[in-house]
């Protein structure tokens, strides 16, 4: 899902710190925005403000193994972002309902541009590069345990909270793609409200 950062370019020459960060970020947003195919290793050192031979000082594997960096930084934020949504205070599906809103609000003001980057980086990949697909899924599966984990501290059954979890995931990422499609904050909404009678339902 959608990440709260944006790419702040630094021209900075390349033997501070912080050359690898920029040049992770720069490939996460680039991506985000244009796909792994859209986006190329020239661009991406221009846009972190870094030179060719940085980025295959720090990614020999070129853009591939940057693509699996900008995977997992995807990974990391959405993870910090849906851990402080899920210990917020309320029901799980008051909880997802505001996260819907946050992301919906995040698409229309990047002008539909920046959507979830774990999906927009492994979009058309995964045949072709296992170490990328496999970094996706393990982000899905990664979101997918805190939400069945706050299932589970609810009194859920396991498997259902593991099953309910899967459903709560797929649906936020298919809505989310659906709604930069459609340039319409409508999918994330009715999927939050949704969502929220879906596990009412089960409680």
């Amino acid at each position: 899902m959608q990440t709260r950062t944006r790419q702040q370019t630094d021209p900075a020459s390349d033997d501070r710190p912080g050359t690898r960060e920029r040049i992770v970020r720069a490939a996460s947003t680039l991506m985000q925005r244009q796909g792994y195919d859209g986006t190329g290793i020239k661009q991406i050192a221009q846009e972190a403000g870094a030179t060719l031979g940085s980025v295959y000082h720090f990614f020999p594997g070129g853009k591939q193994e940057l693509a699996v960096a900008a995977v997992h930084r995807g990974d990391e934020e959405f993870t910090g972002i849906l851990g402080e949504t899920l210990a917020a205070e309320g029901t799980l599906g008051e909880a997802l309902e505001a996260l819907t809103r946050s992301l919906a609000d995040g698409l229309r003001e990047s002008g539909w541009a920046d959507g979830c980057p774990v999906t927009a980086t492994s979009l058309g990949t995964a045949a072709r590069f296992p170490d990328i697909q496999h970094a996706a899924a393990e982000a899905f599966t990664r979101w997918q345990g805190l939400v069945a984990e706050r299932l589970l501290a609810s009194g859920m059954a396991e498997e259902t909270a593991r099953e309910l979890a899967v459903t709560v995931v797929s649906t936020l990422e298919g809505a989310e793609l659906a709604a930069q499609v459609c340039q319409d904050e409508r999918p994330l909404l009715l999927a939050g409200r949704h969502l929220a009678e879906l596990i009412a339902l089960h409680r």
